[in-house]
This record gives C-alpha cells, structure tokens and sequence, in this order.
C-alpha cells in the first residue's frame, strides 16, 4: 500500500470514529439517567418523547409529551427553560440528538435522558387508540 492509500485510510476510520463517538457517547452537559433515577425526577420536570408520532402512539410513558426529533427545531419554543427538562426515544440516540440541540440552538441547561431508553422501560405506560 502506497502512503496516499494509508493516509485516506486514517482518515476515514477516524471520521467514522468521531460519528459513532458523537452518536452514542453522552455529552458532559447531559445527564444519562436510570430507570429509577428517571422516575424520581421527571413528574417535577418537562417529560418529552421524541421519537415519531407513530411510535409514540404505540405507547409512551404516562405523562409525556410527543416533540419529535424531525419536529423539535421548529418547535423548540415549547420547552420551557425554567424547568428541567427529561428526554427519551427508542434506545436512547436521538435522544441525546435533541439534547444538543436544546443546548446549542435554545441554550437549555438542565438536561436529562433515560438510558437505554422505552425499550427497557417498565414503568406506567399509555397508549392511544
């Protein structure tokens, strides 16, 4: 291998280290949760689930409001900033995608998110017909 093919090699295996690094590691200003530590805290707090509409109407946890990651620029003026606000989706990725985006575009502070997300959920749920 020539030293070009080397080089282009590093850095497509760094690139792609940096995406999965900035998908699935939490930022320092988010606060990854348990399932117990989760329920503690969201009932004195904005609880919102971002996954689609769809998956919300499959079943969310009682209490939550549907601000999808595909909606939550636009809607960004919905969260309040006075109070804490807990996040959930699936598994626990966009979740953490719309805590950077609540800290970077709407300067939110008090950020949380359950690990692993609704899929390990046991607790209360609704669902919509």
């Amino acid at each position: 291998m020539d030293l070009f093919t080397l080089i282009m090699w590093g850095v497509l295996i760094g690139f792609l280290l940096f995406v999965l690094g900035r998908r699935y590691m939490t930022p320092k200003y988010l606060t990854e949760l348990n399932q117990v530590d989760f329920k503690k805290g969201y009932r004195k707090a904005q609880l919102i689930d971002v996954r689609e509409p769809r998956e919300y109407n499959g079943g969310h946890i009682l209490g939550a409001r549907n601000i999808p990651m595909s909606q939550l620029k636009q809607r960004l003026n919905e969260v309040r900033k006075d109070q804490p606000v807990y996040l959930y989706c699936q598994s626990g990725a966009r979740s953490r995608q719309a805590a950077r985006i609540l800290k970077k575009k709407h300067g939110h502070e008090d950020l949380y998110h359950l690990n692993k997300g609704f899929k390990k959920w046991t607790g209360k749920i609704k669902t919509k017909k």
